[in-house]
């Protein structure tokens, strides 16, 4: 019983490598978005040339919110695969990002809200921008999208700081 008990155990621990079609598919993603971002400075550079002042700006912040959600989708594939399948084996690469191998699955919840409460408001910032052609239907709805962005990453916050308290306190309980 003992050697099934080990086979089923390895066997779902080895399920971990079910992930990678995920993550791979996430890198696919920042490829699509390298496409994105291609076209957007090509509209943007025409924009900034020959158009007006505040499409200018519009363009260079959709440039922003392209990169930002690159940069998420990096955070979550090193730290995703890090996390649940395995370390990624840099050597000594002076490259490798210092927060790498760091990043526990608590920390990528708070980046990735964080990460969206920064897109979000760019994505305002756009509305306010644009508040000419925006109607107060749609700006009322971008405030109150944002402001529970906004809210959910506080509880989140809040959640892991009262989380990790209780843990310290178990811990030094234990200790004694």
């Amino acid at each position: 019983m003992k050697r099934f008990e080990h086979a089923l155990e390895m066997f779902m621990f080895n399920s971990r490598w079910l992930l990678v079609p995920f993550y791979l598919g996430l890198v696919g993603g920042i490829v699509l978005l390298l496409i994105k971002f291609v076209k957007a400075f090509v509209d943007a550079s025409s924009i900034v040339l020959y158009g007006e002042g505040g499409q200018a700006l519009l363009g260079i912040l959709t440039l922003v919110d392209i990169t930002l959600v690159a940069n998420l989708l990096i955070i979550i594939i090193f730290a995703g695969y890090e996390n649940f399948v395995s370390k990624i084996d840099t050597g000594d690469s002076e490259d490798r990002p210092s927060w790498m191998g760091h990043v526990t699955f608590s920390d990528l919840k708070l980046k990735l809200i964080g990460s969206i409460v920064a897109i979000s408001g760019i994505e305002l910032l756009k509305y306010f921008i644009n508040v000419k052609v925006v109607t107060d239907h749609e700006l009322a709805w971008a405030v109150g999208i944002h402001l529970t962005l906004v809210f959910s990453g506080v509880m989140f916050a809040l959640m892991d700081r009262i989380s990790g308290i209780k843990h310290s306190d178990g811990e030094s309980k234990d200790k004694h």
